[in-house]
């Protein structure tokens, strides 16, 4: 089966360096498949889940806010400000997240708390939801 190199970095480490087979990326133009040898791209990332095949047939998921993605010469690169195994994702802070950004979107305070907290919330919402759909423990 064909290969190519994904490297996911996030703000603060490395997320994942390896090879794979396929990969599904959240977009601002939707979901975008790749497969090896895809055409060179650049892509911004959005709040979602990525979603990629190992060569063993492994399928991994991790959940990613936003961020930018460059394919070129059989490499994908993704930079996101945080990338998260299901697994890892802490459900009782997530939902603390959530309820403090509902909380301030409620009052409708200044527009910059107000715009904060809608990215605060998109992400909380996301992590939970990949957490309760491809996390090992629920």
């Amino acid at each position: 089966m064909n290969e190519f190199n994904l490297h996911i970095i996030e703000a603060d480490d490395d997320f994942f360096n390896g090879k794979c087979v396929s990969l599904v990326v959240p977009t601002t133009d939707g979901m975008l498949g790749i497969q090896a040898m895809h055409e060179n791209l650049v892509a911004a990332v959005s709040i979602g889940v990525v979603k990629y095949t190992l060569p063993d047939g492994t399928r991994c998921h991790a959940a990613v806010s936003n961020g930018m993605m460059k394919i070129e010469n059989n490499e994908v690169l993704i930079l996101v400000e945080s990338c998260e195994d299901p697994d890892e994702i802490d459900e009782v802070r997530a939902k603390s997240e959530e309820e403090s950004a509902k909380d301030v979107l409620s009052g409708k305070t200044d527009r910059l708390n107000y715009r904060a907290a809608k990215g605060m919330l998109a992400r909380a919402a996301n992590r939970l939801k990949i957490k309760k759909r491809y996390g090992k423990y629920n």
